[in-house]
């Protein structure tokens, strides 16, 4: 936890603390914005859901633009700014008076978010390698969500007044937390000499000029859109990352249908988050290794399946059956997203050409991009208007999709040990 919360390398300690503000600020924005957005700017919710719509397009664009932005000025100043214009955008939420400004404003916000998301994994990419990259990776992962946690519940003080003022401090306050969290990022240090070194040692090219951070125009390297072990990756783990959508769209709209009180919807998020803590940095250890990233994707996947199938089975009992039922079926799901997640950072890391980092992480993250927006409308079109039928369903995909993946892993972890023994036999007849 110490590691965890107060890292010793300088580069992760400040990407740590950057982390802390954006995520309190994530749970104070998502715990007020819908009511800021219908009872102070005055909007009804169907056009906050078509603005919403609109800007969740202007991030799957900035997801990918930020990684090509990344390799060539750096992706340390790519994030930075990006949080910075998201904090700028979430001030200027509070003078929105109509739904185009509402809109213009969104899109702004909703495309700085997803393009610093981008520039990090494209500075992990590039700062790290091997194990190192999963582990940094999962530790930022549970400081978000104690944070979010911690924001959801400084955001009750607004709740609990209800007035437009309330909303509007709350609002204020995202958008300073937002600032505040843009300066560890611009005192980051342009090189580090060590990483830069352990980095050009492990590259499996020359990464000729590209620095550490990205800041120059990278030497070579292939597209991720003609890697096509990559694309498959990407659309696989996308796929398997739609349980988001589960978690936060259907598992509370499904409850609202069982027997079980309203109530468990706050019970299981408060769950999923402590799993999370515990147990996400041990459930990355070891998913550097390709094949074992697609193994532990896999084993996300079936038992995200499994969670489907006791969600359905909460809606025929009575009280306590369902509530039991929600509390294992959100355990199993916690247990699938830790390792889905795990083995998808291991993927998209070590898949990708170290030559394009920005290129290749701007591609995960617009394919997560695509699959938040999708989720949705998915979860609601199967589970919630189909019940059973429509659970069983979204069990077949996740199985399905996670399975894929470990295929696609073995597959590419196979491919490099032949090509490497090929180069071994090359170089000894060379030699001899």
């Amino acid at each position: 936890m110490i590691e965890t919360f107060l890292p010793r390398d300088r580069v992760a300690r400040s990407l740590t603390f950057s982390t802390m503000a954006f995520a309190l600020s994530s749970g104070v924005f998502y715990t007020v914005s819908a009511l800021y957005f219908t009872r102070v700017i005055g909007l009804d919710a169907t056009t906050v859901g078509l603005g919403l719509g609109i800007a969740g397009g202007a991030g799957v664009l900035a997801s990918y633009g930020a990684g090509w932005l990344s390799d060539r000025v750096g992706a340390h100043h790519v994030q930075s700014w990006a949080v910075t214009l998201n904090g700028v955008a979430m001030l200027a939420y509070t003078v929105a008076a109509d739904a185009l400004v509402f809109t213009l404003v969104a899109c702004l916000a909703v495309a700085m978010r997803s393009a610093q998301g981008t520039a990090k994994q494209a500075m992990l990419a590039r700062w790290y390698t091997g194990p190192d990259r999963v582990a940094v990776r999962a530790r930022m992962r549970v400081v978000t969500n104690v944070f979010i946690g911690l924001g959801t519940v400084v955001a009750a003080a607004a709740l609990l007044v209800g007035s437009a003022a309330a909303y509007q401090a709350a609002m204020v306050s995202v958008g300073v937390l937002l600032l505040a969290a843009a300066v560890p990022l611009v005192r980051l240090p342009r090189v580090v000499p060590e990483l830069a070194a352990r980095m050009v040692e492990t590259a499996p090219e020359p990464v000729g000029a590209a620095t550490p951070d990205g800041g120059s125009s990278p030497a070579g390297g292939s597209s991720p859109w003609r890697d096509r072990t990559y694309v498959a990756s990407v659309v696989l783990n996308a796929v398997v990352a739609m349980h988001f959508g589960l978690q936060t769209v259907g598992v509370p709209l499904w409850i609202a249908t069982t027997d079980a009180p309203t109530a468990m919807v706050s019970v299981l998020l408060v769950l999923n988050t402590a799993i999370v803590a515990a147990l996400q940095v041990r459930a990355s250890r070891g998913t550097h290794d390709v094949r074992r990233a697609g193994i532990a994707v896999r084993r996300g996947s079936w038992l995200l399946g499994g969670a489907c199938v006791l969600y359905a089975a909460a809606g025929y009992g009575d009280v306590l059956t369902a509530c039991a039922l929600l509390v294992v079926a959100a355990t199993a799901h916690a247990l699938g997203e830790i390792l889905g997640e795990a083995g998808g950072w291991g993927m998209s890391f070590e898949l990708a050409d170290p030559r394009r980092a920005g290129a290749y992480q701007g591609l995960t993250q617009t394919g997560y991009a695509v699959a938040s927006m999708i989720a949705p409308a998915l979860v609601t079109a199967t589970a919630i208007e189909h019940g059973t039928v429509g659970w069983l369903g979204l069990a077949a995909l996740f199985v399905a999709a996670g399975t894929g993946a470990a295929w696609v892993a073995r597959h590419a972890a196979a491919t490099r040990t032949a090509t490497s023994a090929e180069l071994s036999v090359e170089a000894a007849t060379l030699t001899a």
